[in-house]
């Protein structure tokens, strides 16, 4: 890493599949706002994300609590209201996981005890440790993106 340079943070966002899923983000060219966030908690580890910090895409709910894709940060927090009260960012598709990380299966991980998702569970925007990201990449087989250039699929390295 150059002086100068931030190093690269990781997330988890959470989202209930009836509201926004893997399925609507793909179909919106890959792209939304992240918004609708009220936690105070929550808006504050947003506010410290980065351009080009990666993201796992988390559906949350009763029947469906796993990982099942990545997405990057392609614009930083800003308000989406007069108030000053609310606010986004932006996210943009990077690639699909090979194989969903369910919840069950992450608890039962000795690789992964003390993760602030199983210790936060209601918070919609975690933190993720760069070893934790790593080994719940290790566990879903890494993640497939589209290769833009040639419309070829790639699975994405582990290691920066």
């Amino acid at each position: 890493m150059s002086e100068g340079e931030e190093e690269k943070q990781y997330w988890l966002l959470k989202t209930e599949p009836g509201e926004w899923s893997w399925e609507d983000q793909r179909a919106n060219e890959g792209i939304s706002k992240w918004d609708g966030v009220k936690n105070k908690q929550a808006q504050k580890y947003m506010k410290s994300m980065k351009l080009g910090d990666l993201c796992f895409f988390y559906h949350s709910g009763n029947k469906s609590r796993r990982i099942v894709g990545v997405v990057s940060v392609i614009k930083e927090w800003y308000f989406t209201d007069d108030d000053e009260k609310e606010g986004a960012v932006d996210v943009k598709e990077v690639g699909e996981m090979n194989r969903p990380v369910d919840l069950k299966e992450m608890k039962g991980e000795d690789g992964l005890k003390g993760f602030v998702l199983f210790r936060q569970p209601r918070l919609s925007v975690v933190p993720v440790p760069k070893n934790i990201w790593d080994k719940l990449c290790e566990i879903g087989g890494g993640f497939t993106k589209e290769d833009e250039g040639e419309g070829g699929v790639v699975l994405d390295k582990l290691d920066d």
